[in-house]
């Protein structure tokens, strides 16, 4: 089976799926998901857990909740809150605590000494003898409150000086500093080029809380969902760009593996199909189960190979196995204090995948599993987030796996007018500009036919569907 091509999708273009047909708008029934769980990190898995047993810690940390609150909102506060402390000062505010401090030291400081009062007419001799000291006295005494006045406005100043430097370093620092990860409309450096591998993870962030459309057209009936309800974030990857989300599903724990498996969109199975070579067989490894979907009477059990191969290569399947459970890490830590765990390969299991929900299965959150189909075309599906259903979630059964993210394909347009679609591509064509080349339906019969027939044949046209 043939790869798709690494450039028929473009990873700069993504939306969700209610974009993609405009006309059926009359049809389709805005559904409000609530969003959240955790921001990707790379390489962080969560330790093994399954739907019932998250189900019974939640609801049994909820009920807890509760009894705490309720008991609490009993007892009468006799204390006052106060958050004075966290009120964000303005550059007036900062002026004013700086000029009332200064005033405060001021007040602080000793008082100078009251002017003596005014002699009465008795010893008016001895007023008249002592009232040219007094004069001086009394002008001496000016000047020194003239000059503290002075000292005074000094340090007014300075310390507003000082609280407006304080201030203009803030406004420095804040300038300085540029939050990348935090901050769409900053420009990063030209130095500070993040890999594309980086950027295509990310990408898919942009959407976390956007609505999501689902046709109604597409609903079979009405089955309410009961609470408590677990929900699914169910992530599938490209099949060639392994780093590259194809699609995000919100899945319940009620509902069987093939219902998520029919909504997976994978180029392959339209190309067999259009070659009359489609396999109806696939599964999906989780842990130690593999899933097989055998539905159809002509699927093949895709799980005996491989136990065959296990019974045969226990050594090399116990490399694999370790590799792939643990990662590069303890590979290398290995190399460093050597094999202390011991580790051994799982009691591997097969079941049928319409007769397995998701509450049957353990997992890891975080961690990479794998899809299987059309022989060997093989997709990651990462569980990245389990929560309880919300009230603002979509309440109808039937509407699920809801759909959260589709990855927006980029259409190729005709390499002879640069106007139409591509729906033909030719390899090995002598006459064409590329190899492979891209037609639309017109230009192709324009240059390989005349009246009719074909003009040569020596080359390979094949129909053009997008990834």
């Amino acid at each position: 089976m043939a790869e798709n091509d690494g450039d028929s999708c473009s990873v700069e273009d993504e939306e969700h799926t209610n974009n993609n047909n405009n006309g059926c708008d009359k049809e389709e029934e805005e559904l409000s998901v609530p969003r959240g769980g955790p921001i990707f990190v790379p390489n962080l898995v969560g330790s093994l857990t399954s739907v019932p047993l998250f189900q019974s810690s939640i609801v049994q940390e909820l009920q807890d909740l509760e009894f705490e609150v309720s008991s609490s909102s009993s007892q009468v506060l006799d204390e006052d809150i106060s958050v004075d402390e966290l009120k964000i000062l303005t550059e007036e505010e900062l002026v004013d605590m700086a000029i009332k401090e200064a005033f405060k030291d001021n007040e602080d400081s000793p008082n100078l000494s009251p002017i003596p009062e005014e002699p009465s007419d008795e010893g008016s001799k001895d007023h008249e003898a002592s009232n040219d000291e007094a004069c001086k006295k009394k002008s001496r005494k000016r000047k020194r409150t003239k000059a503290k006045n002075h000292d005074l406005e000094e340090t007014y100043i300075a310390k507003v000086e000082h609280v407006r430097r304080i201030k203009e370093k803030q406004d420095e620092d804040k300038a300085a500093v540029t939050l990348h990860s935090f901050n769409p409309s900053s420009k990063v450096n030209d130095c500070a080029i993040t890999s594309s591998r980086t950027i295509d993870r990310m990408k898919p962030l942009r959407s976390a809380s956007s609505a999501v459309k689902v046709k109604s057209s597409n609903i079979q009936g009405y089955v309410p969902v009961h609470y408590p309800e677990v929900a699914l974030s169910i992530e599938v990857y490209h099949n060639a760009r392994k780093w590259v989300k194809n699609q995000e599903f919100l899945v319940l724990g009620q509902q069987t593996l093939t219902e998520l498996r029919d909504k997976i969109y994978c180029l392959a199975d339209h190309v067999m199909q259009k070659a009359k070579q489609h396999d109806p067989s696939g599964y999906f490894l989780i842990e130690d189960t593999l899933c097989n979907d055998l539905r159809d009477p002509s699927a093949v059990d895709y799980s005996e190979p491989i136990f065959d191969w296990l019974r045969n290569s226990k050594d090399e399947a116990l490399k694999k196995w370790e590799w792939i459970a643990a990662g590069g890490l303890q590979t290398k830590q290995k190399a460093v204090v050597g094999d202390v765990t011991g580790s051994q390969l799982p009691h591997f299991r097969a079941v049928d995948m319409h007769k397995t929900q998701f509450c049957d299965l353990k997992f890891r959150l975080g961690a990479g599993y794998l899809y299987c189909h059309q022989g060997d075309c093989r997709h990651t599906i990462v569980i990245r987030d389990m929560r309880l259903i919300h009230p603002q979630d979509v309440q109808n059964r039937a509407a699920y796996p809801i759909l959260l993210f589709q990855l927006k394909p980029h259409i190729r347009k005709c390499y002879v007018c640069k106007i139409f679609r591509a729906t033909q591509v030719t390899i090995d064509d002598k006459w064409a500009q590329e190899n492979p080349c891209y037609f639309c339906d017109n230009c192709y019969y324009l240059l390989h036919y005349k009246d009719g027939c074909l003009l040569y044949d020596d080359f390979s046209v094949h129909e053009y569907r997008h990834d």
